[in-house]
C-alpha cells in the first residue's frame, strides 16, 4: 500500500493543490508590516519523484516576500510536499522511515531502492526522527495531542496510526500535522542539524 502510495502522481498533485492554496492564503495575510506580499518562490531539486509528475512544476517552494522597500521581509507558507531541507519528498521520508519497523535487512535494501536513497540516508531519517524531531520544541508541545502517549521509538509508525482512514488519508493528517515544521521560524528551529545533504 505505502509502494503504491508513493508512485501515484494524483496524491502528489492533490499535495501541490495544497501547498498552492497555503501560499494563496499567506499572502492574504500580508506582511506584519502590512504590505503586501509577492511570490519569491524558488528552486528545490527534490529526490524520488514519481513518474508522471511535473518535475517543473515540483520543483519550486512557494514562497513569498514583502513588497515594501525596506521591509523585504520572506514569508515562507508551510508545505505538505517538502518536509524542512529533506532534499527527499516529505512523503518519502515518513513512508520509508514507516517502513523500516521489524526491517530486515533485506527489506532495507529494497526500500533504499523504492526511493532511490542510500542506505545511509534512510539510517540518518530514522535517527533524525528519534532525536531531532523528538527534542524540537514543536514535538514537545504538540505530542500531547495524542493520548495515549505515542511511542517515540517507532515515530514516524507510531504517530500515522493515530489519524483515521486509510493510508492515503492517514498520510496526508500527518502532513497536515506537521505543516508547522516546514516554513518560517519552525523550520529553522527544527532542521539546524539537517543542513547537510541527505
Amino acid at each position: 500500500m505505502y509502494q503504491a502510495l508513493l508512485s501515484d502522481p494524483r496524491f502528489h498533485d492533490l499535495l501541490l493543490k495544497i501547498d498552492h492554496d497555503m501560499a494563496k492564503a499567506a499572502r492574504e495575510e500580508r506582511c506584519h508590516c502590512g504590505g503586501v506580499l509577492h511570490s519569491a518562490r524558488y528552486r528545490r531539486k527534490p529526490r524520488g519523484l514519481p513518474a508522471g509528475l511535473c518535475k517543473k512544476a515540483y520543483g519550486w517552494r512557494l514562497s513569498l516576500c514583502c513588497a515594501v522597500d525596506g521591509c523585504r521581509q520572506r514569508k515562507t507558507p508551510p508545505s505538505l510536499r517538502f518536509l524542512g531541507r529533506h532534499v527527499y519528498l516529505a512523503t518519502i521520508v515518513v513512508l520509508i522511515s514507516t517502513m523500516l519497523y521489524g526491517a530486515t535487512p533485506a527489506r532495507v535494501a529494497r526500500l533504499t531502492q523504492v526511493c532511490g536513497a542510500d542506505r545511509r540516508t534512510v539510517t540518518r531519517w530514522r535517527e533524525w526522527w528519534r532525536k531531532t524531531f523528538t527534542d524540537s520544541p514543536f514535538w514537545q508541545a504538540a505530542r500531547a495531542a495524542f493520548m495515549p502517549p505515542i511511542d517515540q521509538t517507532r515515530l514516524p509508525a507510531s504517530m500515522l496510526e493515530r489519524f483515521a482512514g486509510g493510508v492515503a488519508e492517514q498520510l496526508l493528517a500527518l502532513l497536515r500535522f506537521l505543516a508547522p515544521i516546514t516554513g518560517g521560524a519552525g523550520l529553522c528551529t527544527l532542521h539546524d542539524e539537517v543542513r547537510r545533504p541527505a
